[in-house]
């Protein structure tokens, strides 16, 4: 699990420190005074840079999805399908989701998410963050969360396109000119792991060692 917890935190800083070095490795912006042919070329440049960094995000964040959606498919399949009703009782557990609405509100989100980094209108099926109520068994489950992270696929491949236009979303904390779609991007993963969190832990209260923790 520590190793999981490493390549999380390795990957999110190798995403910040593209971020960074777009900010910092191109070149001085060229004034047009006496060499206006500069200036052009240099704008030139300044285009090139820019989607060449759209590449770098793209790459960095698409290697990350692929690692967390591994770890988060491999443990909702982990658990039974007659456990995917678990939900923990003792202690201070009361009115906490089962294992299968967790696995539904994580993939519920990456939807809302992705759609609106993609300018796409909120998906009805997904409520307010619960998922459809006609996806109930565990393979349901397991196609419906599958589905939420190509959706996810998708928005961070159309970073840097400016022809897709990109909504804020009423579950994100950025609002108006703050949301981009490498931030809601970002956002989903980091609350996939939130919930894939949660998810261990019902694992381990029935005797199962999440696949990502196992030797």
């Amino acid at each position: 699990m520590r190793q999981m917890k490493s390549t999380f935190i390795f990957l999110l800083w190798l995403t910040c420190s593209s971020i960074a070095l777009a900010q910092t490795e191109r070149p001085g912006r060229m004034v047009a005074v006496a060499q206006p042919g500069m200036a052009i070329a240099q704008d030139h440049g300044d285009e090139h840079a820019t989607a060449l960094d759209g590449l770098r995000e793209r790459r960095a964040l698409g290697v990350f999805l692929k690692l967390g959606q591994t770890i988060i498919v491999s443990a909702a399949d982990a658990m039974p399908a007659d456990k995917y009703g678990f939900a923990p009782t003792d202690g201070e557990f009361k009115g906490v989701r089962t294992f299968g609405q967790q696995v539904k509100h994580l993939a519920a989100t990456n939807h809302i998410l992705a759609a609106a980094a993609l300018g796409e209108e909120p998906p009805t099926s997904a409520g307010d963050e619960v998922g459809p109520e006609t996806v109930r068994t565990k393979a349901e489950i397991l196609d419906y969360l599958n589905g939420s992270f190509e959706h996810l696929a998708r928005a961070i491949g159309a970073i840097g396109d400016k022809n897709t236009t990109v909504k804020s979303s009423p579950i994100s904390p950025l609002k108006g000119s703050e949301t981009t779609r490498l931030a809601l991007a970002v956002e989903a993963m980091i609350h996939a792991f939130d919930h894939y969190g949660q998810m261990v832990e019902y694992l381990r209260m029935n005797g199962i060692v999440p696949p990502a923790s196992r030797p």
